[in-house]
């Protein structure tokens, strides 16, 4: 009941930006005491921030803020990700609320894996779990998402060589592929494409009636893509005539 709970305290923060504590209690039907506790723990995991008597999402650039948007779709997707990383392996993975919810899940599951970034905002989210290996990329810091980007992110991703890098995406299309709304993040993640075995989309199928304005132009494509449930079969074709293998997360019994 308390995963249910925090799912609609984040879809109704995410179409609200802020809201009374009486009214999201009001709203879920159970007592201020509760929602306090709920919104206590979605603050402590950094998903959201408590003002005096309100819950606030972030702004819209904000790796808070899209983490609160079909926040249950997106740790389904991340646990699917999850699966394909060895316990002990090092992976990089790129900024993005999918992203983070997967660095958190690759970090509590696969004992000694280590987790190569550029994303300020992953590393301190997964700095509250015991034995989280981290190394975070260097470069020019975007405030809001949180993520490092330009020259010396491509000097820094040089030192390195792994066989996955997980990534997120903006939109897609049958022409264009993958695509990202900022040339800086989306040259971050050309960058750091350069030194993997393969890239790894992990997106919600949403994203796949969306475009982003720059392609991602990714060196040998997307090797694969970790997405839900609602992706068409079309759109499943498609990404199957490219040569991307496709994994979906199972729908999961709310406890």
């Amino acid at each position: 009941m308390r995963k249910a709970r925090e799912s609609q305290i984040l879809e109704l923060l995410s179409q609200c930006g802020r809201m009374e504590v009486s009214v999201l209690a009001q709203r879920l039907g159970v007592s201020q005491v509760t929602v306090r506790k709920d919104l206590d723990a979605l603050e402590e995991r950094g998903i959201l921030r408590r003002e005096h008597g309100f819950a606030v999402s972030g702004s819209g650039d904000d790796v808070n803020n899209r983490l609160a948007i079909h926040y249950e779709e997106k740790r389904r997707i991340a646990r699917r990700a999850a699966r394909l990383v060895s316990p002990g392996e090092t992976v990089m993975i790129e900024s993005g609320s999918c992203c983070a919810l997967l660095a958190e899940e690759i970090a509590r599951s696969k004992p000694g894996a280590t987790i190569i970034t550029n994303s300020a905002f992953i590393a301190s989210y997964v700095r509250r779990v015991d034995g989280a290996r981290v190394v975070l990329l260097g470069g020019d810091f975007q405030n809001d998402a949180q993520v490092m980007v330009g020259p010396i992110l491509k000097v820094c991703a040089q030192q390195f060589y792994v066989e996955r890098l997980f990534v997120g995406a903006d939109g897609w299309s049958p022409a264009l592929g993958f695509t990202g709304n900022d040339h800086l993040r989306v040259q971050a993640v050309r960058d750091m494409a350069e030194h993997a075995g393969q890239v790894i989309v992990v997106t919600e199928s949403e994203k796949f009636s969306q475009r982003g304005v720059v392609p991602l132009n990714l060196p040998a494509g997307a090797s694969a893509v970790v997405t839900d449930c609602g992706l068409t079969g079309e759109q499943a074709r498609r990404l199957s005539e490219a040569g991307t293998q496709i994994y979906q997360a199972e729908e999961e019994s709310a406890l």
